[in-house]
């Protein structure tokens, strides 16, 4: 998959040391249910991004720079629902391409895929309340807030708020048709 300055590539073993680069930095993963303090532990999640694939419940894929291939971060679907036609979308990137316009980029061809090759209804986002500048990149691209899920989550110790985005296939067909 392409967008205009970027390339999204299935995440694979290979690509081990991109996602621990990633997922072992604590300012990337303070509002993540994973971090990996080492690359050995990172084998965990690149066996979750193995086991999505082949069980149909997600796909992921690195994000690259289409000038020079650098890795960027990653995004992709899990806890894919085909009976209801719903996925939760995710999305990191490494530090050093943060307010970069990516992820305004990057989501709109993910929405692509997730409405087309997935036949989605429904993307949802979940973010930490505290997360503002997730939640301000939601909104920027469409996601609508649904709500907050209160203490519903425990993080080092401590009970944590989600909130609750989505975007439907009706609405991405409507921006779709009058962005023409």
């Amino acid at each position: 998959m392409k967008t205009e300055n970027y390339f999204l590539k299935e995440i694979e073993s290979s690509d081990i040391d991109n996602i621990y680069k990633g997922l072992s930095n604590p300012d990337i993963t303070r509002f993540y249910d994973v971090h990996f303090p080492t690359l050995e532990a990172t084998k965990e999640q690149m066996e979750w991004y193995k086991e999505l694939k082949e069980n149909g419940t997600g796909v992921w894929w690195g994000i690259y720079n289409q000038k020079d291939y650098q890795f960027c971060g990653a995004g992709g679907f899990n806890s894919l629902d085909k009976e209801h036609k719903k996925a939760e979308i995710g999305f990191w990137l490494l530090q050093e391409f943060w307010g970069k316009g990516i992820m305004k980029e990057v989501m709109p061809r993910l929405f692509e895929e997730g409405f087309t090759k997935l036949d989605l209804n429904r993307i949802e986002g979940y973010v930490v309340s505290d997360n503002e500048k997730c939640k301000n990149g939601l909104e920027k691209i469409n996601f609508t807030y649904e709500g907050t899920m209160r203490e519903c989550e425990i993080k080092n110790g401590k009970t944590i708020n989600v909130d609750l985005y989505s975007i439907l296939k009706s609405e991405w067909n409507n921006k779709d048709k009058t962005s023409n």
